[in-house]
């Protein structure tokens, strides 16, 4: 009995490597595992032994997957089924029939598996994102409280995004002046912002999309009592890629603005760029700086400029920086025109 189980625990060992990807390279060695994607530049490959692995996609002399691969080529022709290469040639055995193509058409390789997967998500599925929270408190001859509280999340499919964010600081000053017992005490709100909103984009070329957003705001220290704007318009992806993305963004937009002592309605334009970039295995920067110049009043504009890092110190933790800068070049009397936004805190992420 003993020996036909080892017999069958052989049988079952042998028969693995067969149903494993497997990449061949021109320096000989051999390598099994499971193909993730390749952009014609780089092959991905995760291995139960060493995790990811990118490869130079010269450095392969050919590739054999178990399972289906969705290849998409040069020429915007798109195929999927199990691969092999060889001399040069892909070889897609689709249901149809086999494909073949030079592997210097190949434009992009990936999961089939993974693509259905994103492809029939539901709008509650798929959503990444994280939480930031930051407090501090002092005490003694002046006491100070601050907390900042931030959400920010984005549900990234084949062809669209959706994104949602919100986020509050508040702040607070006592001062003690004079001596005991005559003391006294004065309180002052030092930090009273809210701000949110949600941003849709459409994918409808490789490298240019159309985007619609909503975004409201509060300032409570500089008199406002809500700014929304609703805007629309096309982007175009300059860089897009698994490390980096750098979008620019036009369109217009309508405000409208609620002050404690006016209220104002106006047409603007919406200018943009937006950067993400992945810093190392642990940070990941994000910045982005718009421009909204009035289309009823020349001359005057809103500028806003955002900065922030996310650190990782474990899978679902991390350290968050942020910086923001709003600029408003009319604002009502008695009111300054640049207000800044500086918190830290901790990030709780979800969906990675």
């Amino acid at each position: 009995m003993r020996q036909f189980r080892t017999f069958v625990m052989l049988i079952v060992v042998s028969t693995l490597p067969a149903l494993a990807d497997q990449v061949s390279l021109k320096n000989g060695d051999r390598l099994t595992g499971t193909i993730v994607q390749s952009d014609g530049k780089t092959l991905t490959l995760h291995t139960e032994y060493a995790g990811d692995l990118t490869l130079k996609w010269d450095a392969v002399k050919g590739i054999e997957s178990s399972e289906s691969l969705r290849v998409e080529l040069q020429n915007g022709k798109t195929v999927v089924g199990p691969v092999s290469t060889s001399d040069g040639t892909v070889k897609i055995a689709s249901s149809s029939g086999e494909v073949a193509a030079p592997v210097s058409k190949v434009k992009v390789l990936s999961q089939e598996a993974a693509y259905e997967k994103v492809a029939n998500e539901t709008l509650f599925e798929g959503w990444k994102g994280g939480i930031n929270a930051g407090f501090s408190l002092t005490g003694g001859n002046s006491q100070t409280t601050n907390l900042a509280l931030g959400f920010v999340a984005a549900r990234q499919t084949l062809k669209d995004k959706l994104g949602a964010y919100a986020n509050s600081v508040y702040a607070t000053t006592t001062l003690t002046t004079g001596t005991l017992p005559n003391a006294t005490r004065v309180s002052s709100t030092t930090a009273n912002t809210e701000a949110g909103g949600v941003r849709y984009d459409r994918d409808f070329a490789p490298k240019a999309f159309s985007f619609a957003s909503a975004d409201f705001f509060a300032d409570a220290l500089q008199g406002l009592n809500l700014r929304s704007v609703f805007g629309g318009g096309l982007g175009y992806h300059a860089i897009k890629n698994d490390n980096t993305t750098l979008d620019f963004l036009g369109g217009l937009n309508y405000t409208r603005e609620s002050y404690t002592t006016l209220q104002r309605n106006l047409v603007a334009l919406t200018l943009g760029e937006e950067l993400m970039h992945k810093l190392g295995k642990s940070t990941v920067l994000n910045e982005k700086l718009y421009f909204f110049p009035d289309l009823n009043s020349l001359g005057d504009y809103r500028g806003t400029f955002d900065f922030a890092s996310v650190t990782k110190i474990h899978k679902w933790l991390g350290w968050q920086n942020s910086f923001t800068d709003v600029y408003v070049s009319n604002p009502p009397t008695g009111k300054r025109q640049n207000d800044v936004i500086l918190t830290t805190g901790l990030n709780v992420a979800f969906g990675q």
